[in-house]
């Protein structure tokens, strides 16, 4: 309860003579009754004086109402003291006849110099630094080991280690000068000495008794054990060993003062914090690949290769999902796939490099067509520096199956020919040019930038210039209303100038690079001519996306800006937002049509036979390259 004049208050009992029907008056936040207004009233006003002290956190000057608000908050902070540290803690304050600055500093060093069992702390771990909780000390001798467990995002043990001190690492202190403050305060019935509550005292097994040292230096006063001033700082001096210091010495001397943390910082060091804002639940990753899961890399890889260069290779364009069930594909040559291979050949021996020069020895013709196209495949594997990759599949190629190879050898062999078409002239001639174009672009946004802010500085001017001279208030008024219009005029096509050069930029950009990277250094890849947001593992192994916009909004609010990854990775996704919210609703319409026009296959008459092809899931099966060199 909050104090007066730093004394308990106490409150007034219901009045005992009141009648069942009689009119009364109650205090809201004290719920006091009373049967006279005129008492309610004095009450009342007492009550709103700044007088009133917070019990727990010592804030003076407050009214009643705000002293109870600090003392609600100040018991929302102790629920949050770390369970582990209760008892001792509990167990330095008992007896203590220090002032209350000085015991927080003392504890607050014991604190960061020792470590006790269910403490959370960091602790290295082969090449990295990761959260464990220690789940027991024991003790040999004067060496000490520690059984840790390692602990994940949700603070579940995943495994455990027994580690030496030297392992262990403390990011930052398990708590703060103010709640160990606070803590003392709720959890103690008395100071000089520190008494901790009868309660708390029988329920962690601390000593109910002084300590004989101190039993003569101590007298008994209305029931509470007190100690004279002069007992006081004579063990202050024994214990601290710095009677002869100033107080503010004293205390510089104990402890140095805290540097505040500085956000954003490493991902894996943050816990959870009061300040933190609601975040959302990161949403379950979808992994329906028909692709092994090692092999969704090379798949993306090879696609966005073909999408990104499909001038320089004279190919058309192809859906991602199409790309997937034709590698997938086993009954016979896909066109899709066929048409992929020969791209690339031709590619390779326009080069006239290493594979053109193995290729004119074998006794052919030079045009690639989808009955010869495994013999220029087969030559390509047999290079020196794939031979030994590919051997026990050459054969298969060779007798015409390539379509019963498995899937992850065909993204493979796929990957290893992109690799190759990365070092011809053609595309690195088209990556130089793309490079400059997109410099010039660059240059002349930011020429139009600086241009429009000149332009904005002169008119704001000329304003200024007219305003001054102008008599009256209604003449400001019209000159204001024609500058804001003829600003508005020009802002229009300037804005759309800019977006003009933003898309021209992006479209010159051929090489794809992550969104950022999560908490758990995850890759987010998205890609301009697919609808989904990919998200890669941090060792490459596994792979899932998001397709819809919902999604991406849950993920959007499930990162956590104090991280140096998470802030990074919110910023592009924000950056970015309507061209990849707009891509997901696109994709989620065309698949939701294409849902609806395959159960419009399913539902035809069995009198009539559908063709495979007739299936909107076989459209792959259609594919027809209408970009080849005439």
């Amino acid at each position: 309860m909050p104090l007066f004049k730093k004394k308990p208050f106490p409150l007034l009992d219901p009045p005992k003579d009141l009648e069942a029907n009689e009119l009364v008056f109650q205090v809201r936040f004290t719920k006091e009754i009373f049967g006279d207004y005129q008492e309610y009233l004095k009450r009342l006003n007492l009550y709103r004086q700044r007088v009133w002290t917070c019990k727990v956190t010592g804030k003076s000057n407050l009214t009643y109402e705000e002293a109870l608000v600090s003392e609600h908050r100040a018991y929302e902070k102790v629920q949050q003291f770390p369970k582990e540290l209760v008892g001792p803690v509990l167990h330095m304050i008992q007896y203590s006849t220090l002032n209350l600055s000085d015991l927080v500093d003392k504890i607050w060093i014991k604190m960061q110099e020792d470590t006790f069992e269910g403490s959370e702390m960091h602790a290295r771990k082969e090449d990295s630094t990761l959260p464990c909780r220690i789940l027991k000390i024991m003790t040999d001798g004067s060496t000490s080991k520690y059984e840790v467990g390692w602990l994940n995002r949700e603070k579940k043990v995943t495994g455990t280690s027994v580690l030496n001190f030297d392992d262990l690492i403390r990011k930052r202190p398990p708590l703060s000068r103010n709640m160990l403050k606070v803590f003392i305060k709720e959890s103690t019935s008395q100071n000089a000495p520190w008494v901790v509550r009868e309660d708390l005292a029988k329920k962690f097994g601390l000593p109910t008794n002084p300590p004989e040292e101190m039993m003569s230096k101590l007298v008994f006063q209305n029931g509470f054990i007190r100690c004279t001033k002069q007992t006081k700082r004579a063990i202050q001096e024994n214990t601290e060993g710095g009677g002869n210091l100033p107080k503010s010495k004293r205390r510089k001397s104990m402890v140095e003062e805290m540097v505040p943390v500085k956000y954003p910082i490493e991902d894996t060091l943050l816990g959870p914090s009061p300040d933190d804002p609601i975040f959302t639940k990161r949403p379950q990753l979808v992994r329906d690949f028909r692709v092994p899961m090692e092999s969704v890399g090379y798949l993306l890889s090879v696609w966005d290769f073909c999408s990104s260069f499909g001038r320089c290779l004279h190919l058309s364009p192809f859906s991602l999902t199409d790309f997937e069930n034709a590698i997938c594909h086993r009954e016979g040559n896909v066109v899709l796939i066929v048409e992929v291979h020969a791209a690339i050949f031709n590619l390779l021996m326009k080069d006239e490099g290493d594979y053109f020069k193995q290729s004119p020895n074998k006794k052919r013709k030079p045009k690639i067509t989808p009955v010869n196209w495994t013999e220029f495949l087969c030559d390509f594997l047999e290079m020196e520096d794939r031979a030994s990759l590919f051997t026990n599949n050459m054969p298969t190629i060779k007798r015409g199956h390539y379509g019963l190879l498995d899937t992850h050898v065909k993204l493979r062999i796929l990957h290893e020919l992109v690799e190759e078409a990365l070092t011809t002239a053609s595309i690195r001639e088209k990556l130089d040019e793309q490079i400059q174009q997109q410099t010039a672009l660059r240059v002349a946004k930011r020429e139009e930038a600086k241009k429009k802010k000149d332009l904005e500085d002169s008119a704001k001017s000329e304003s200024e210039k007219a305003e001054i001279g102008q008599a009256s208030s209604s003449d400001k008024v019209q000159v204001k209303r024609k500058d804001k219009e003829r600003s508005s005029e020009k802002k229009k096509p300037d804005e759309a100038q800019q977006q003009n050069i933003e898309r021209e930029i992006e479209k010159l950009s051929i090489r794809t690079n992550p969104l950022g990277k999560d908490r758990d250094h995850c890759r987010y890849w998205f890609f301009r001519r697919e609808g989904r947001l990919f998200v890669e593992s941090s060792d490459s192994k596994q792979w899932g996306y998001y397709s819809t916009k919902e999604e991406l909004d849950a993920l959007i609010g499930s990162l956590n800006p104090k991280g140096v990854r998470e802030i990074a990775l919110k910023r592009q996704l924000e950056k970015f937002y309507q061209r990849i919210s707009t891509s997901l609703e696109k994709r989620t319409k065309e698949v939701n049509q294409k849902i609806l026009l395959e159960e419009a296959v399913l539902r035809r008459s069995t009198r009539v036979r559908a063709q495979p092809k007739d299936n909107p899931g076989m459209s792959f099966l259609r594919y027809s390259n209408k970009w080849k060199e005439t």
